[in-house]
């Protein structure tokens, strides 16, 4: 029944002069991420509207269900299409329509008509009462309602009609791309993929930087992550994964480094890094997954230390959420089974046993002093032996 869908967006309408551009955008992504579903479509824009038309048989739920990933789209209308031959036509279109649509007659309607083009014969309002008095001839026990309809009979006049009455909500946001692009410090648990996803909605082109730590993390750990980007590209677009051989720098802080510190100066040294590795690729800034106070290295006095590396912006867009909250989008974008699998990051390996909750940021230099003849070649080796995946 349905051969085409409008695609509705929200704040891309207030862009004024460079609409165009997050227009552009968006309908670039729609084109890529419909690549992997079965069917051909051809997606484009018409005075404020973006269309997708499909040819020949395509699948209809996998199809929803890839623009539902799309940033950028707050509605999915799918539309019958059809040729203006005149009203009586269109009418009876319609009439057809909603038989198909509802074959349960028991519920309240209204028209709502948008007339794009100015030289169809009947205005807007005219519309309106014409189809609707041609709906309850055809099924006279529906009932009108303009102020609070079971279903809304939404018409567009344009070269073609377009005619829809259900809209399915989209993931929101800004299209990917129109917003820079920032690195992902990516770990196996929870929320790190949340952040990135969140980022990723404000339209941020993301890479990922994860932390390995052979042989105390396995390859399945490392798998694990690599699973959670994928999952996270679904949405975010293609993205490269930075594999860290961090190992060696974890020893050496193990080694010379108070331990109720270790956390603590083992995320300065990984900020360092992926600030490195972020900078190298043009991006913007750093996202990380914290959280006030969830953990010891997450306390607004660990977040100072830790940040008081960086000279980049570091965007923690979960920074005020509890648990819970991060669990329930963690579920709704598909990655919490994923991240609950037991394959330990580094960053859950070498954990010291009573971490310092409120560092001192000269206590903290003045302990890293103890790592000077070693850190610079270790970093230097972990950054020459990164390991790029493409996802």
């Amino acid at each position: 029944m349905y051969k085409a869908f409008l695609i509705k967006y929200g704040e891309i309408g207030v862009k004024g002069k460079n609409r165009y551009l997050f227009e552009d955008a968006l309908v670039n992504h729609i084109r890529y991420v419909l690549e992997d579903v079965e069917g051909e479509f051809l997606v484009r824009k018409e005075q404020g509207r973006i269309f997708v038309e499909t040819e020949g048989e395509y699948d209809y739920q996998e199809t929803i269900e890839a623009l539902k990933r799309v940033f950028g789209i707050v509605g999915i209308c799918p539309v019958v299409q059809m040729e203006d031959n005149g009203f009586e036509d269109f009418a009876a279109q319609t009439v057809a329509y909603l038989d198909q649509a509802y074959p349960n007659k028991n519920f309240s309607f209204k028209v709502k008509a948008r007339r794009a083009r100015k030289n169809y014969p009947l205005d807007s309002m005219e519309i309106n009462t014409e189809l609707g008095s041609k709906i309850v001839e055809a099924f006279p026990e529906i009932k009108v309602d303009v102020h609070h309809p079971d279903v809304e009979v939404q018409v567009e006049i344009r070269e073609k009609i377009y005619v829809y009455s259900q809209t399915i909500k989209g993931a929101g946001g800004m299209p990917l791309g129109t917003n820079g692009k920032a690195m992902l410090l990516l770990s196996g648990g929870i929320d790190s993929p949340v952040a990135g996803y969140m980022i990723a909605k404000r339209g941020v082109k993301i890479d990922a930087v994860y932390f390995h730590a052979p042989p105390y993390t396995s390859d399945r750990a490392k798998q694990k992550v690599v699973d959670l980007a994928k999952i996270v590209s679904r949405y975010a677009g293609s993205m490269r994964l930075f594999v860290v051989n961090f190992t060696e720098i974890q020893l050496a802080i193990y080694d010379k480094c108070p331990h109720d510190e270790l956390t603590i100066i083992m995320r300065r040294y990984m900020m360092k890094i992926a600030q490195y590795l972020a900078k190298e690729n043009k991006c913007l800034g750093l996202i990380t997954g914290e959280s006030i106070g969830q953990v010891a290295s997450q306390t607004l006095q660990s977040l100072a230390a830790t940040n008081e590396v960086c000279t980049m912006p570091v965007y923690r867009p979960l920074i005020s959420f509890d648990k819970q909250e991060i669990i329930d989008v963690s579920e709704q974008i598909g990655t919490f089974e994923t991240s609950i699998q037991p394959f330990e990051d580094c960053c859950t390996i070498f954990v010291a046993k009573h971490p310092v909750t409120k560092p001192n940021v000269n206590i903290i230099k003045r302990s890293e002093e103890n790592l000077q003849e070693v850190i610079d070649d270790l970093m230097r080796q972990a950054i020459e032996s990164v390991e790029v995946i493409e996802i």
